[in-house]
């Protein structure tokens, strides 16, 4: 059905005046309370979480990413590649980065099972559909999908609406930022039948040069319900197409080109359209790009048995197909093994490829009694990716001698779980806690990879197949002292299985025939909450030891791209606070800060060298460093933040400021790779009224960066070195970053009918 179509049909039943049962709306927005019971965590779970409201949610979703969002919350950090927190987005969360953060929507897990990452681009727009988020941080509850070793961040999609409504948003800002939405709800149909649909397109050219962003997305959700059931079809997604600026730019490179410099598809030319600084002409291949398909589908059964017994079943299925293009410029012909030519170097255009395909099914059954909650289910999913590549052109040869593919490779994965959680009221006041799971991996990937070995193997092969039984105990206490304070204390242990990149990028150097193993959380919290009507604080310790933790160690691949291994021993520990006040009826202070140590212990760190002969022939050997106990990369030792909320009738004016310490890119302090501190402060303006037309009207203004502060948010760096036949080593550094933008606006029209 067309959307134009929706929107007719929703108009329609609005014109018939059917009426909505009261009854029927009230149990309707009940059943969908219980719909994420499963991956949620409450007010008595001993889990340090954060939940944002509703509306947080809304005054962000002009057309911003929802990690700008999670970095109100503690310990959360945001970066960007195109510096505007649209397009190549991620988050870092008490210092692990996004393949350890577990990523939800209704239940249904978000990460690539193959990479662990979540690429929020592949979703467009996924804000606007967002009902209802929450934070945990730390090992956090049982969920579905790969491990959370940093913290879960659980979604639901907005609830069916019962009544019918309508909105139009429209967005534009610096650097031809715009956003244009549109979303409708039917509200309750006859008693049983609802339907909401909406309609996105987000672009911008970006800060970065050529830093381009053109997403369209859609969701589309209908229900049935009938007494105590509720049967809800979701499908959300859209296209993206980005360009490649993951590359970042070196300090050396800003000074003399400027901040918002990259070289993605640069190459040189004698007649360029475009001069350097230096006087080189180049030119640059316009679909240096990222392009990504992706259909998420669910289908949610709610079924609520009794006052006590409520059952939930998801059964979901994700399509994706997606492409990248790059230039590149002089390559060694050699290294594509479906070229037949006596040519040695040559420009060309090649293109990487994957179609995946993700089905599964979650379940879970929950018991609540006055001094007693059980919830108990599990999930099943199967993944299947192959990835392959393609030559568009090569210089100097035909079409027909540039067929065929030039690395092909397939993943399959089962990912498996059974869990049971328990909430016990044992006395007054005090309520124990258990949360146990069982997870089940299943990986195999096999075929050849992208990576050139050498003339006699050819392209690299890839035959991984293990698998992985994980038990995940969590138990706590929670002690509430009055009305006011509560006390909660919990221990769990977490385990993980490697990425893809982990098993497929340890071929280049000295070490390539072994595999990484799993990673193991031994995690600790305590905590302290304090509630008031104007005044809430909390107070969060956390001792996280890591068994073999996966974290960069000086190891790169041939496309530099860090690799990780396993550490025996490391730990992050730290304090969170946080605090909020309600100074007056139109101002709230709310304030939060982390202060964490990020430890390696007995580390030996690894640059690769250039002069040393590694155990296999042709590849490299290691300069090694012992260096003791070291501090973990991109571990800012303070993130802290503050926000002042003024609101006055339709009026309201949002400052958030966030500082974050120093970061380095590797395990020691080398300030040759290090993100500086930064502070940085955003206002966010609105005014809502209302018409004869219209619920309501906001006008609303976004002004980012509002100081003008110069920073980077994220980077990444390695060190060769060169042992020449004297002994002597050399050690050079590379370092490249992501700048941010200076003060920019976005300015933002929303109407609700």
């Amino acid at each position: 059905m067309s959307f134009a179509a929706i929107l007719l049909c929703a108009a329609a039943a609005k014109a018939q005046h059917v009426p909505s049962i009261p009854d029927d709306s009230l149990r309707m927005v009940r059943l969908q309370e219980v719909e994420v019971t499963a991956t949620r965590a409450t007010a008595t779970t001993p889990v340090a979480h954060s939940n944002l409201t509703s509306d947080e949610i809304a005054r962000n979703s002009y057309g911003y990413d929802i990690p700008s969002v999670l970095a109100l919350t503690p310990s959360m950090i945001a970066t960007n590649e195109t510096g505007i927190g649209i397009g190549g987005t991620s988050m870092r969360l008490r210092g692990t980065d996004a393949t350890r953060l577990n990523v939800t929507i209704n239940g249904v897990s978000l990460n690539n099972p193959d990479s662990h990452a979540m690429y929020w681009y592949d979703t467009p727009d996924l804000i606007s559909a967002v009902g209802t988020m929450q934070v945990q941080r730390g090992a956090g509850v049982s969920t579905n999908g790969t491990g959370a070793f940093g913290g879960a961040i659980s979604m639901t999609t907005e609830p069916l609406s019962t009544e019918f409504r309508g909105t139009a948003s429209l967005s534009y800002g610096s650097y031809n930022t715009n956003k244009q939405a549109v979303g409708i709800s039917s509200g309750l149909l006859g008693g049983h039948w609802t339907l909401d649909a909406r309609l996105t397109h987000i672009g911008s050219d970006g800060y970065i040069d050529r830093g381009s962003t053109d997403l369209k997305s859609y969701l589309f959700q209908t229900g049935y319900y009938k007494g105590n059931t509720m049967l809800k079809l979701v499908s959300f997604g859209g296209k993206a197409k980005t360009y490649l600026t993951y590359n970042g730019v070196t300090k050396e490179n800003m000074a003399l080109y400027g901040r918002r410099y990259h070289d993605s598809g640069q190459y040189e030319t004698s007649d360029g359209p475009f001069v350097l600084a230096d006087g080189t002409h180049v030119g640059y291949y316009d679909d240096q790009t990222d392009n990504y398909l992706q259909i998420n589908n669910q289908l949610l059964l709610t079924q609520r048995l009794n006052d006590r017994w409520a059952l939930n079943a998801t059964a979901f299925y994700t399509y994706g197909y997606g492409y990248h293009k790059q230039y590149k410029d002089d390559a060694e012909l050699a290294e594509y093994v479906n070229l037949d030519t006596g040519i040695q170097k040559a420009d060309l255009i090649r293109e990487k490829l994957m179609r995946n395909h993700l089905g599964g099914i979650n379940a879970s059954a929950n018991y609540s009694a006055e001094r007693f909650d059980l919830t108990f289910g599990g999930s099943w999913s199967y993944y299947t990716c192959p990835h392959w590549g393609e030559l568009d052109w090569v210089d100097g040869l035909a079409s027909e001698q540039i067929g065929g593919r030039w690395y092909d490779n397939d993943v399959d994965k089962q990912d498996a779980n059974l869990f049971a959680r328990a909430s016990w009221q044992v006395a007054n006041g005090l309520r124990l806690f258990a949360d146990l799971q069982y997870r089940y991996v299943s990986y195999e990937a096999w075929g050849v990879n992208d990576n050139y070995v050498s003339k006699e193997v050819g392209m690299q092969p890839i035959d991984v197949d293990k698998q992985y039984h994980f038990f995940n105990p969590h138990v706590g206490l929670n002690y509430s002292l009055g009305k006011r304070n509560n006390f909660y204390f919990s221990f769990a242990i977490a385990q993980k299985e490697p990425t893809r990149s982990d098993f497929t990028d340890r071929y280049l150097f000295a070490e390539a025939d072994t595999y990484p193993t799993s990673e193991k959380l031994y995690d600790y919290e305590l905590g302290y909450t304090y509630t008031a009507p104007k005044l809430s604080l909390g107070v969060n310790l956390y001792y996280m030891k890591y068994k073999d933790q996966l974290v960069p160690t000086g190891r790169i691949n041939d496309g530099y791209d860090a690799l990780n291994d396993n550490v025996p021993d490391s730990y992050r520990r730290g304090i969170e606070l946080s605090a909020s006040w309600r100074v007056a009826r139109w101002f709230t202070a709310s304030a939060n800060a982390t202060f964490s140590q990020n430890r390696i212990e007995n580390y030996l760190h690894r640059v690769v060298d250039y002069g040393l002969s590694g155990d296999v022939a042709g590849e490299y050997g290691y300069h090694t460093v012992a260096m003791g106990t070291t501090r973990l990369a991109y571990s800012p030792k303070t993130v802290a933040a503050l926000l002042l909320d003024f609101h006055h009738r339709g009026f309201e004016a949002i400052l958030h400021t966030q500082y974050v310490s120093k970061q380095y890119f590797t395990n020691y302090e080398n300030s040759a790779m290090q993100l500086d501190a930064y502070c940085v402060t955003n206002l966010n303006l609105g005014y809502t009224f209302r018409t004869r037309a219209a619920k309501s009207v906001r006008i609303g203004l976004t002004i980012n960066n509002l100081f003008d502060t110069e920073y980077e948010s994220n980077g990444y760096g390695w060190s060769e070195a060169y042992t020449d036949a004297n002994g002597q080593t050399e050690q050079t550094d590379h370092a490249f970053y992501f700048p941010q933008a200076p003060t920019n606006v976005l300015a933002n029209v929303t109407v609700k009918f």
